[in-house]
């Protein structure tokens, strides 16, 4: 099964942390790493001010384990990092991961919705994606994720991390890596 996991950061070293996590999700048992995305300096939304920027990727994994185990599994590595899950739904973080789409699977759990219910409305999550799977088309959507992209407001402002960030990268068998 292919899935699209959103990875963000906003503390410490921060693309540092998104290759530790790309990596540590691609060492998941039965589970491959297909390509990850450029990285994308966000401006950080609905966050408290003077939060740091966030530094964003994409990546695609092929995995044979069931859904949950998977997503257990992804929320130990996130917790191994410091994360904890309250009310602050936007504090800054050294690592985020987001499940955004399992094939064109569709969950509506408490704690699981797949799609990512607002994965469509992120200009941090199109961006890079439309860099890999410009046509995809997110279950329960009717365009593509180009059309998505491009329909969005500008605000807030996603772009290319500078060369410094770009530079550092781990090489995977992917068209386009960070």
């Amino acid at each position: 099964m292919e899935i699209i996991l959103s990875l963000g950061s906003n503390l410490g070293d921060r693309l540092a942390n998104l290759i530790q996590a790309r990596e540590a999700l691609a060492h998941l048992p039965q589970t491959r790493l297909v390509c990850s995305s450029r990285v994308y300096a966000t401006d950080p939304v609905n966050c408290a001010d003077g939060s740091p920027e966030y530094l964003n990727a994409i990546v695609i994994l092929e995995t044979t384990l069931d859904v949950r185990p998977f997503f257990n599994a992804m929320q130990a590595i996130e917790t191994q990092w410091g994360r904890t899950r309250s009310a602050e739904r936007q504090a800054p973080r050294l690592i985020d991961i987001d499940l955004i789409c399992w094939g064109d699977r569709t969950i509506d759990e408490p704690d699981l919705q797949l799609p990512h219910p607002r994965a469509h409305l992120r200009r941090f999550v199109c961006e890079p994606l439309t860099d890999m799977r410009p046509t995809l088309i997110l279950p329960g959507q009717s365009e593509d994720i180009r059309a998505i992209l491009a329909g969005l407001p500008p605000d807030p402002t996603v772009r290319l991390a500078s060369e410094q960030w770009v530079s550092r990268h781990v090489t995977v068998p992917s068209p386009v890596i960070f």
